[in-house]
């Protein structure tokens, strides 16, 4: 049989018959199978950490949209002099009354102070609904919309202050990473890691 070392520059450890059992290049089957059991228990572990860490970006970039969105509508409030709000929305076109955030969003000069967007008022940006497996839910108060003032605080359509949380995670009934978008009554948002025990 030819090797591949075969010639003068042959090692002297491979295809040399006048080393005992080196007659004949090649691997035992005994190596082969030490090989596979490595590279199956490097994968068992690899595979897992990758994944984790594919999860944490998704949510990581996931909250970094929505928290830019956030500062754009009160940028956009106090440069309008006037009510700016962000609110669910599947299509773009009007706000969601029901369902959560990861259905997508919009961001529009809310003229007239009531929440919603009505004919002839200024859309600002729309958001897609976010990618399969997230869900994003905010509390009681802003579970529905979020409207910055004139001032860039945040205020309910009925004039209070508007504080709250939303938390952004994979949908499952383990334990699992997440992010809490955490808005205070001067309209500043920022972003926690958390873990929490489920995400329905």
């Amino acid at each position: 049989m030819d090797s591949i070392f075969a010639g003068p520059h042959r090692p002297t450890w491979c295809c040399d018959p006048d080393l005992p059992g080196r007659g004949v290049c090649g691997f035992t089957l005994i190596e082969v199978l030490v090989v596979m059991a490595i590279v199956s228990a490097l994968t068992a572990v690899a595979v897992p950490s990758f994944r984790s860490m594919a999860d944490s970006l998704r949510l990581t970039a996931a909250s970094n949209a929505f928290l830019a969105h956030l500062y754009l509508a009160r940028s956009e409030a106090i440069k309008r002099r006037g009510r700016v709000v962000v609110c669910k929305s599947p299509d773009g076109l009007a706000c969601a009354a029901s369902g959560g955030w990861e259905q997508g969003r919009l961001i529009f000069h809310d003229a007239n102070n009531n929440g919603v967007l009505d004919a002839g008022e200024l859309v600002i940006a729309t958001e897609d609904r976010l990618q399969p497996g997230l869900r994003l839910t905010g509390n009681q108060t802003v579970a529905r919309y979020v409207s910055f003032d004139a001032m860039g605080t945040t205020r309910l359509v009925g004039g209070g202050f508007q504080a709250g949380t939303l938390t952004l995670c994979r949908q499952a009934l383990a334990p699992n990473e997440a992010r809490q978008i955490i808005l205070n009554a001067l309209g500043r948002p920022r972003v926690h890691k958390v873990q929490v025990d489920a995400c329905m």
